[in-house]
């Protein structure tokens, strides 16, 4: 199969939406399958990938630095090239530009469009936009969300609760659920101890650590009030935030108002080049507290190095939490929380015991299982294009070129 995906993040812009296309195209490419990615440039070195990376010539965006945003009109010089690969299904991952150029890009191929829904937007915008009522950015939400899931063949959503609130939304695309799984290879060992010397972290002090962009929506300040709780009663307690993001320098206020200057260490991102794993293994316990998940990929690379996860169990992460495999589940509040990181740190039995359990459970999460899965999803989709095919229409039929009379607009953007 020639799988051709369009995405507005990718690495070296670190997030959950370029762990899972990097691990996904992997997995593809080692099944004999060909992967073209386009996305923006960075102006950094390429990423070492099995598969094509196009990286299309971008501009920054004044309110959020980590991110690009590709050049529209800088697309249609590729036409040629993509033509002459043969794809047979394009793969859209963001609502950006690279929606609708996605959009235009199977229109003008004629081929069937599917879509990866990564992000749950309607608890998202209100956290960026702070001047606009967040009923109405909720709505507004809504109605984009259900607009570009209604635009594609067939839709891809990473958990069942995700599925069933876009359900509520109105969507009429068929979607299945296609989890990302996981490199258990890459997220087989690391050196905690090499982490703490790193870092001058002795031996011997009680760590938890968090992994994850530091975006408004991941609800870290939660963590921070919680850890008040907790020096309560470990006064060397240390919480490792691993990640950047926009809401960084909010929490690095918070942890001083709190009193935890001590207690609280912000490294940045790290690399997947062992420091990430390293970072995992150190901690006695992972701790997660979003509310907007839906997935939520560390969970499951934190427990396939064995180290135990307290979280809270909401939206996607629900699905992928089972209490006791290698996880406690806390309520959405900071002293229960707290209470469970207690037991944690404090009882070691029930630590190793998490540990194992947690080894065990993520292999059901691992990436060649669940490509299988996405395989299927885009074979049903092909079938059903194949079905439905009509000889009229730009959409459908010849490419746009040799449909002159179509004003669709996104075949007029790549003319």
């Amino acid at each position: 199969m020639r799988l051709l995906m369009i995405s507005d993040v990718y690495f070296p812009r670190v997030n959950g939406v370029s762990t899972s296309i990097q691990t996904v195209g992997r997995e593809l490419v080692g099944k004999g399958h060909q992967v073209t990615l386009l996305t923006p440039s960075y102006g950094e070195a390429a990423t070492d990938d099995p598969f094509e990376v196009i990286r299309i010539p971008s501009r920054y965006l004044p309110f959020d630095p980590e991110d690009r945003i590709m050049r529209w009109g800088l697309l249609p010089a590729h036409r040629a090239a993509l033509r002459a690969q043969r794809f047979d299904l394009v793969h859209i991952h963001t609502p950006f530009v690279a929606h609708y150029a996605g959009l235009a890009l199977a229109r003008w191929l004629a081929l069937p469009v599917v879509e990866s829904y990564h992000t749950f937007f309607e608890q998202y915008l209100d956290k960026y936009i702070p001047l606009v009522p967040s009923a109405w950015l909720r709505y507004a939400a809504r109605r984009f969300s259900a607009a570009q899931c209604n635009d594609v063949d067939a839709l891809a959503v990473p958990s069942q609760v995700m599925l069933d609130v876009l359900t509520r939304y109105g969507i009429q695309t068929p979607a299945d659920v296609v989890p990302t799984g996981i490199d258990l290879e890459q997220f087989s060992q690391g050196d905690g101890a090499r982490f703490r010397r790193r870092w001058g972290i002795a031996p011997e002090r009680p760590l938890l650590v968090h992994v994850g962009r530091l975006a408004f929506e991941k609800n870290c300040d939660f963590l921070l009030r919680m850890l008040v709780q907790v020096k309560a009663e470990i006064p060397d307690i240390l919480l490792v935030i691993a990640g950047d993001g926009p809401a960084l320098k909010r929490l690095q206020r918070l942890r001083d108002r709190l009193g935890l200057q001590q207690q609280v260490l912000f490294t940045g991102y790290l690399a997947r080049d062992g420091s990430l794993e390293d970072c995992y293994s150190a901690g006695a316990g992972f701790v997660f507290s979003s509310q907007t998940e839906t997935q939520g990929l560390v969970l499951l690379e934190s427990m396939a190095l064995g180290t135990p996860v307290v979280a809270l169990a909401e939206m996607g992460t629900r699905e992928v939490l089972r209490d006791g495999e290698g996880c406690l589940i806390a309520e959405p509040e900071e002293t229960h929380f707290a209470q469970q990181c207690l037991r944690l740190l404090r009882e070691p039995a029930l630590r190793a015991q998490l540990s194992a359990r947690a080894r065990t459970y993520a292999r059901s999460w691992s990436a060649p299982v669940l490509t299988e899965r996405l395989l299927g999803f885009y074979a049903r989709t092909l079938l059903e294009a194949e079905a439905a095919k009509q000889p009229a229409g730009c959409e459908q039929g010849p490419v746009a070129e040799e449909a002159p009379g179509c004003d669709a607009p996104e075949c007029d953007a790549l003319k």
